[in-house]
């Protein structure tokens, strides 16, 4: 089962704690795959809120536009968004996870033009 969107860590963090699971036990119930998508969006939320690239960056999501490629250690996508104050952006990135999907050790991105309203229901994205 695929996930529609990305938690940021601190919201994981919270939910988490609300149901007596750690982030590490709710991340080891998903597949490899979805987790290695999580641990990547919720880096991604921090490196780019450390760059102030955008501010106030609290979502991602790594496939609007084409899934995202994963190889196990790997998730690289090209049709991403990323949302900074209620507006999303466009978003390329390659972020490199550990062999268990726990953690993400790197998260390299470009962030490109801002996403036009009327086009975000069509590509799954809210306010």
């Amino acid at each position: 089962m695929r996930l529609t969107f990305w938690l940021p860590a601190a919201l994981l963090a919270v939910t988490g704690a609300a149901h007596g699971a750690s982030i590490h036990d709710q991340l080891m119930k998903l597949d490899p795959e979805e987790r290695a998508h999580q641990v990547c969006a919720m880096k991604g939320v921090d490196t780019i809120r450390r760059d102030k690239k955008l501010p106030k960056v609290d979502r991602i999501k790594t496939s609007i536009n084409g899934r995202a490629k994963y190889t196990g250690t790997e998730v690289s996508a090209k049709g991403g968004a990323v949302r900074a104050q209620s507006r999303w952006y466009s978003l390329k990135f390659t972020c490199e996870v550990t062999p268990d999907q726990m953690k993400a050790l790197t998260f390299s991105y470009e962030i490109g033009k801002e996403i036009p309203e009327a086009d975000w229901d069509s590509l799954g994205l809210w306010r």
